[in-house]
């Protein structure tokens, strides 16, 4: 692991040590800044995200996490004594820490896996209807007169666009929450 502190990140993220600095990183497992500045905890998450070309991930409790949390790709806001103003600007809120790891191991496998088939689905209920209209174009001669009503093919994407996704959203969980704590290298498979 790397731990380093505000002082010595002030001087590693000038344009010359920064490739440097990204390569110390790759190579270590867990990276800890400390007594970093608000400005200094954004330039180093958009200098991940931009150089590594990685997805980020910024978890704050202050006033001073907004900045990082706002460039990060995801932001994760902890409920905490500073204030609201980290839950405010963040895409998730969390009352504690110890709430990440249900919220990255549980929810976002479950999140991966509902949006991949939901992706399918709708590749499905598309070509579905496409290739109906393209066989009632034989049964018909190609004349380009209409298969349906208006009002049925509002109907049909109306059923068919938000009710299996509430449905599917609601009550699909492919494996129990107890598996995936236990097992995280199951979120690496869900991706």
């Amino acid at each position: 692991g790397l731990v380093i502190d505000g002082r010595t990140l002030e001087h590693v993220l000038h344009d010359s040590l920064q490739n440097i600095f990204l390569e110390l990183t790759e190579k270590c497992r867990a990276v800890v800044c400390c007594q970093a500045t608000p400005l200094q905890k954004s330039v180093l998450v958009r200098l991940v995200r931009n150089k590594l070309q990685a997805m980020t991930l910024a978890v704050g409790d202050g006033a001073n996490d907004v900045s990082m949390i706002q460039v990060a790709d995801t932001g994760v806001g902890i409920l905490g004594q500073e204030g609201m103003q980290a839950v405010m600007a963040s895409d998730f809120a969390i009352s504690q820490f110890r709430h990440l790891r249900k919220l990255l191991l549980v929810h976002g496998h479950w999140c991966y896996t509902r949006l991949t088939n939901m992706v399918l689905y709708f590749f499905y209920k598309n070509v579905a209807y496409v290739n109906l209209l393209f066989w009632y174009q034989f049964f018909c001669g190609f004349s380009g007169t209409s298969m349906t009503d208006y009002w049925i093919l509002i109907l049909f994407n109306l059923l068919f666009t938000s009710v299996p996704p509430i449905i599917y959203g609601v009550l699909d969980k492919d494996v129990s929450a107890e598996i995936l704590m236990q097992l995280p290298q199951l979120y690496m498979m869900s991706q």
